[in-house]
C-alpha cells in the first residue's frame, strides 16, 4: 500500500536529499576550483532523491523495492562522503559553520531514513508471510 511508514520515511528522504541544494555546504560545493565535485555531489544527491521517488511507486513488488532503495543508498553515501568532506576540509570549525555542518546532517538524516524504510518494507514482507499461514 502506498500509505504505509517507508513512504513516508521515503518522501521525507527526498524532501532532505532538496533541501540539501539549498544549504550553505551545496554553495562551496559550486565555488569548488577544480570543478568536478559539482557533478559529483549534486548527480549523486538527485539520483538518491530520484530512487527513492520510484521506489515509492513500488509497493507492489516489495523485493524490488528493497533493490531500489539499496541503490538510493548507494548515491547517497556517496553524497555525503562527499559533502562531509567538503566540509572537513573548509579548515577550522567555529559557530558560524553550523549551517555547513546542517547540511551534513540532512543528507545523513536522509540515509537513516532509507535504512527505515527497508526495514519498515521487510515488517510488511513479514507481515504479509504471517497472515498467509493463517489462512
Amino acid at each position: 500500500m502506498i500509505q504505509r511508514i517507508q513512504t513516508v520515511y521515503l518522501a521525507i528522504a527526498i524532501l532532505f536529499n532538496i533541501l540539501f541544494f539549498f544549504n550553505p555546504l551545496f554553495y562551496h560545493v559550486r565555488t569548488d576550483p577544480g570543478d568536478w565535485l559539482l557533478p559529483l555531489v549534486a548527480a549523486s544527491c538527485a539520483f538518491a532523491a530520484v530512487l527513492a521517488g520510484w521506489a515509492i511507486l513500488l509497493y507492489k513488488n516489495r523485493q524490488r523495492q528493497i533493490q531500489v532503495i539499496s541503490y538510493a543508498i548507494l548515491f547517497q553515501v556517496v553524497s555525503f562522503g562527499a559533502a562531509s568532506g567538503i566540509f572537513f576540509s573548509m579548515g577550522r570549525l567555529y559557530r558560524d559553520s553550523i549551517w555547513e555542518l546542517s547540511g551534513v546532517m540532512l543528507l545523513l538524516l536522509a540515509l537513516m531514513f532509507e535504512f527505515m524504510a527497508i526495514r519498515g518494507i521487510k515488517n510488511d514482507i513479514k507481515l504479509i508471510k504471517s497472515m498467509d499461514r493463517i489462512r
